[in-house]
């Protein structure tokens, strides 16, 4: 194979800027250009060479500050030449990046890219406490344009019973683990508060973290009024924080353009295997609520294209909005509970801070400066859109790939078509969108209000003839008190079909 068109990362750049000064405050834009120019600096190239660059993507943000933002980065790097694209919203859009355009590049459709993401929303905030309109437009000719079409992620009865959001959707995930695990209310607590003060001791060492504080796994699961229930059993400590001020970008070309530029093979990073998959696309259309088909597929794909297994890896980076998400890509990847190793190279969304869509870019460019600071060792990165929805995977070293060990092999991404169609064709529950009859509780959560008191009850359940639906239980304090205190996972009861919310009643 023509080795010159093997695709490597070359530069990385991070902003996180907790400016006191409202005069100074950066826009989306402004972080995205700071980070880019931080990526340029990395790689050692003159930036006018950015003039090369042939593909310009950025990662949406939660809310576009600006008509095309790809076309106003371009301008002000001078990347005008690029073509410009706009990803849609998911968690999963930086590593997937990665992918697609790794593979183009093998395939010598491509030579140079710049990737960038970013979000300002404290600053923003900020700016409007402090009466201010936040003036972040600039002049564009056209709208921007996506890199493929958004596509919704509910259906009209997950929406009418607020699984939109995505706070209220991984609680369901949480409590089925609960259930699979066979743990108690209190030791699942302990759990996750186990789990996650780890993250928070990386992110005391991050230099990019929000919020580099060691926290007790007892500060973190104890619900408090500074750490209140957001959607039970998450604490305010266990939920993504992305009421930040964060950017990244990434620079990935050809090992024939890093040359060319003459890019210090030391800065090279290798994506040695990589993987996208799509769990079954609805919250209520999954097989169960503690298992992810999807990421143990791109798992063993991503390995399989890598020639490695999860004990080679020696830093991993694991999707971190919930714990739910950890837990459940630890197990699905083969990673042992009690594995020494941290999950978690940045501190997670909840402590380092996730740019919405864009924290993987973060994870990324963290990932390149552990492995040379590691010369060839190997790292993984995952990431997660939507409902534990969207998946992708990478995995780096400063190795050359493909290694020599696997012979004169072509880079090649496998066409993520080809596994999902197994994953379409996984035998799930059907949705029963008017239920009514005895039931049972397959999984719930409860909703809780700012001023810590339970609020909905929210339950995804089994119809007597196994059809699945979703419901509210009625809005008593002392029934949604008991669901955070008692087991409610099994529990028998009564649904009426509602318009559009329906109510299960639980027997007590």
């Amino acid at each position: 194979m023509d080795r010159n068109l093997i695709p490597v990362l070359v530069g990385v750049g991070q902003v996180t800027e907790k400016e006191p000064d409202l005069d100074r405050l950066s826009s989306p834009l402004d972080l995205m250009e700071q980070s880019t120019w931080l990526a340029v600096d990395d790689a050692g190239i003159p930036r006018e060479r950015l003039a090369d660059v042939d593909v310009l993507t950025v990662v949406r943000s939660f809310k576009e500050s600006t008509r095309n933002s790809p076309a106003a980065l371009a301008r002000r790097v001078g990347a005008s030449k690029a073509r410009q694209w706009l990803t849609p919203n998911g968690g999963n859009m930086p590593q997937y990046l990665v992918n697609r355009y790794s593979e183009a590049i093998a395939r010598g459709e491509m030579r140079f890219a710049l990737l960038s993401g970013s979000e300002a929303i404290d600053n923003f905030r900020r700016l409007r406490k402090a009466g201010r309109t936040p003036d972040w437009e600039e002049p564009a000719d056209t709208d921007a344009e996506y890199i493929f079409p958004e596509k919704r992620m509910w259906n009209e009865t997950e929406q009418a019973h607020g699984l939109l959001v995505p706070a209220h959707a991984y609680p369901l995930y949480e409590n089925g683990l609960r259930g699979h695990y066979g743990e108690t209310i209190e030791g699942h607590q302990r759990t996750m508060g186990e789990l996650f003060t780890r993250f928070t001791e990386v992110a005391a060492e991050h230099p990019q973290a929000w919020y580099p504080i060691r926290r007790s796994a007892a500060e973190i699961a104890t619900a408090t009024p500074k750490n209140r229930f957001v959607s039970w059993p998450y604490t305010k400590y266990m939920n993504a924080m992305n009421q930040i001020n964060q950017g990244a970008s990434l620079l990935l070309m050809s090992v024939g353009f890093a040359r060319e530029l003459g890019i210090d093979e030391s800065k090279w990073v290798y994506l040695h295997g990589c993987a996208d998959a799509n769990e079954l696309w609805h919250v209520t259309d999954r097989e169960n609520y503690y298992s992810s088909p999807a990421i143990r597929t791109m798992g063993q794909r991503a390995f399989e294209m890598a020639g490695r297994g999860i004990d080679d890896m020696d830093f991993i980076d694991l999707y971190s909005c919930f714990p739910s998400a950890v837990q459940i890509a630890r197990d699905e990847l083969g990673i042992a509970k009690d594995d020494p190793r941290s999950l978690t190279i940045t501190g997670g969304l909840p402590f380092h801070g996730g740019a919405g869509n864009n924290y993987v870019m973060n994870s990324i460019a963290s990932m390149v400066d552990k492995l040379r600071a590691h010369p060839g060792r190997f790292g993984l990165v995952t990431a997660n859109g939507g409902y534990l929805t969207k998946h992708a995977a990478g995995i780096y070293s400063t190795a050359p790939s493909p290694l020599p060990t696997r012979g004169d092999v072509p880079w090649l991404r496998e066409d993520p078509a080809l596994y999902q169609r197994q994953i379409d064709a996984i035998d799930h529950p059907p949705l029963a969108t008017e239920p009514n009859g005895a039931a049972g509780i397959e999984t719930y959560t409860v909703v809780f209000g700012r001023e810590g008191q339970p609020e909905v009850g929210i339950v995804v359940g089994r119809l007597e003839n196994g059809h699945r639906f979703c419901a509210h239980v009625p809005k008593d304090a002392e029934l949604l008190a008991a669901m955070t205190r008692e087991d409610f996972l099994g529990r028998r009861g009564r649904v009426v079909a509602g318009e559009p919310v329906n109510v299960f009643t639980p027997d007590l």
